[in-house]
């Protein structure tokens, strides 16, 4: 059937000034036709899903209000603003989303003049859309700035710093906050449930009743409280909370009630100064499924739209996520010190079981980086063996927290990195490509890159069993298929191993995933193979041994060249009086756009056909200009 036949209404929607042309009374039907098309398209190809469902309503209702893009919306994250592109001439191209060169899984500025804040981490929103309500007022602009949050977001401090510094000042800004009770796993905390309180007027009403006959046995504190019924409601409602924080606060309103949103944000439109709106959202609304389990459903992969089934992937071994989920159940069976703690990726970090297993020792912190490294440092301070299970792009913002409060002190915490090196259809804003080089100048934390499945069980155990500060950094998805061992085994500290001896001279060192397509690379050039697997501490005498004997070096990692392990590598021959032709292999000093994680690798030359023709172009080229049989040259200092 023709888009337009079937989406009658969202056809006529080329962008918002279409939309803003519609009464008001006909965005019920353009709801309809929207959510009807999200899950049309995405079951065809997977995406973000839930989320976006849960604000097509609010969605609808800031582009019909606001006179966009001159008034700047802001989302954060963007998962959810999978809406937002449809009606921003983006509604034909939605299936192309998280496809090479097809729209991008977030916000984008370059993608469109509607992305006004290129996002795809939480929690940047208030902060950014405070930046273009300051420039407004700098320049004399009338211009709304609008940030749309969610409560999941809440729960970073970066949030807080934002509405801190934005009562206090006199701007036109509007703060939405979409509380959907949800980020990708459950919230947790203090706020989450204060939150949630709100959802009954008569639990306000009987808290309210009896906050008066506790004061009124203080009659100090009474008299106080009895001169402002705010004192009342700041015992129970979080309006009080911004209102003291210099905002506005609307709400709580249903966020999926069109007439009652366009009412408010008209309202709230012509309100000068720092505004906050209230709006209780469904993620999943509209599809069953995604109601019922909007975590299941956050991104689900293809899915029959009839009966919500979603099409398994092929069967093959576990992913590398799955390994750590399995190893940190067994080591905090056999170690009663071992706690673990996530910030807000349970689902994401496979500590589902885990969770199950050992509540009392499982820590979800929410959306809170920082603090998830530094508790784990209070923690470790006490005896405890904690290991923070953290994406590599999400472990950046703890990275203050990493140097001071467990580098610096050498507390014993594991980080165990998942999504390091290139994550694909998430993007530039997920790929892991910076870890290697942020924490190898970091003194006293030792490095870990398991080149497969068992090699990321056995790392782990033995980042435990240092009682030091140690990170072991594992990739997305399914390694090369070794089969894990269920014995965990202390590696040896330092120690590279040694696959393969070649006669060509060459001598390939790889960091973890690349050590695969070495091998291959090996073989067809009767190369030296090495599974360099710590890159702090570098097996220098190794290194400096191989040097002796080889007349070129290659380094391969899956990290950014500047900084990474191949510098290691540079350095080590450096320091030791070595000059050795050598090919440091690694990500380009480029941000890698979202693609399949196979386009991802061709697309930063990580793939083995291209790792080959420029290993072999470069060896061809070294070894005609030196003739054969020549020994490598040493410095002496």
């Amino acid at each position: 059937m023709d888009m337009r036949d079937r989406y009658p209404r969202l056809a006529q929607i080329a962008n918002p000034a279409d939309l803003r042309k519609l009464p008001a009374e006909d965005l019920p039907l353009v709801a309809t036709e929207l959510r009807g098309h999200l899950i049309d398209t995405v079951s065809q190809r997977g995406g973000h899903f839930s989320a976006g469902l849960g604000t097509v309503e609010l969605t609808l209702a800031l582009h019909h209000v606001f006179n966009t893009p001159y008034d700047r919306l802001v989302w954060d994250v963007g998962h959810q603003a999978y809406p937002h592109k449809v009606l921003t001439g983006r509604r034909d191209s939605l299936h192309t989303i998280k496809l090479k060169d097809g729209l991008a899984p977030f916000p984008l500025r370059s993608e469109s003049e509607y992305d006004t804040f290129g996002v795809g981490h939480s929690s940047t929103s208030i902060s950014a859309a405070l930046g273009m309500a300051l420039a407004a007022h700098r320049a004399g602009e009338a211009r709304r700035c609008v940030a749309v949050i969610g409560d999941g977001a809440m729960t970073a401090g970066l949030a807080f710093e934002a509405l801190n510094h934005a009562g206090s000042l006199d701007v036109n800004l509007l703060v939405v906050l979409n509380d959907n009770d949800m980020s990708i796993s459950e919230n947790v905390g203090a706020l989450s449930n204060y939150l949630a309180r709100l959802l009954t007027g008569r639990f306000y009403a009987t808290l309210k009743g009896a906050g008066k006959k506790v004061l009124k046995r203080m009659p100090t504190v009474w008299e106080l409280a009895r001169r402002s019924e705010k004192h009342i409601k700041g015992m129970v409602l979080p309006g009080t909370l911004f209102e003291e924080m210099g905002f506005n606060y609307v709400g709580p309103i249903d966020g999926h009630d069109l007439p009652t949103l366009v009412a408010t944000l008209k309202a709230l439109r012509n309100t000068q100064g720092p505004q906050f709106l209230h709006v209780v959202t469904r993620k999943g609304k509209g599809y069953a499924p995604a109601e019922a389990d909007p975590i299941k459903w956050h991104g689900p992969g293809p899915f029959d739209p009839e009966t919500g089934t979603i099409f398994k992937e092929k069967s093959g071994g576990p992913t590398y996520t799955q390994v750590f989920g399995e190893w940190i159940c067994d080591e905090a069976t056999h170690d009663a010190r071992v706690v673990c703690i996530t910030p807000a990726m349970r689902e994401g970090s496979g500590l589902v079981d885990y969770s199950r297993r050992f509540p009392d020792r499982y820590f979800d912190v929410g959306i809170a980086e920082q603090h998830a490294v530094t508790l784990a440092a209070g923690m470790a301070c006490e005896g405890l063996r904690p290991v923070v299970a953290i994406y590599s792009t999400f472990l950046q913002r703890g990275y203050d927290q990493l140097i001071h409060d467990v580098a610096v002190q050498n507390l014993p915490v594991t980080f165990a990195i998942d999504r390091a090196g290139l994550v694909g259809s998430d993007g530039a804003t997920h790929q892991g490509a910076f870890d290697l080089s942020f924490m190898r100048c970091i003194p006293n934390l030792h490095i870990l890159a398991p080149a497969d499945e068992d090699e990321c069980r056995q790392m782990l155990h033995t980042a435990v069993a240092l009682g030091r500060p140690t990170a072991v950094r594992y990739p997305r998805g399914r390694g090369p298929g070794v089969a894990v061992q269920s014995a965990m085994t202390v590696l040896p500290t330092g120690k590279a191993q040694l696959r393969r001896e070649g006669h060509s001279g060459l001598v390939l060192l790889a960091f973890g995933t690349l050590l695969a397509p070495a091998e291959a690379i090996a073989e067809a050039l009767d190369a030296t193979v090495v599974n360099m697997r710590w890159v702090k501490p570098l097996d220098e005498e190794l290194v400096l041994r191989l040097a002796q004997r080889h007349t070129g070096i290659v380094t391969l990692e899956e990290n950014a060249l500047a900084g990474g392990a191949g510098s290691a590598v540079l350095e080590c021959l450096q320091a030791a009086g070595f000059v050795r032709p050598t090919l440091c292999l690694g990500l380009p000093d480029r941000n890698i756009d979202h693609a399949s994680p196979a386009e991802a690798l061709l697309d930063a030359g990580l793939d083995r056909a291209t790792l080959q023709q420029r290993i072999s172009q470069w060896w061809s080229h070294l070894t005609r200009e030196r003739p054969a049989g020549e020994a490598a040259l040493r410095v002496v200092p």
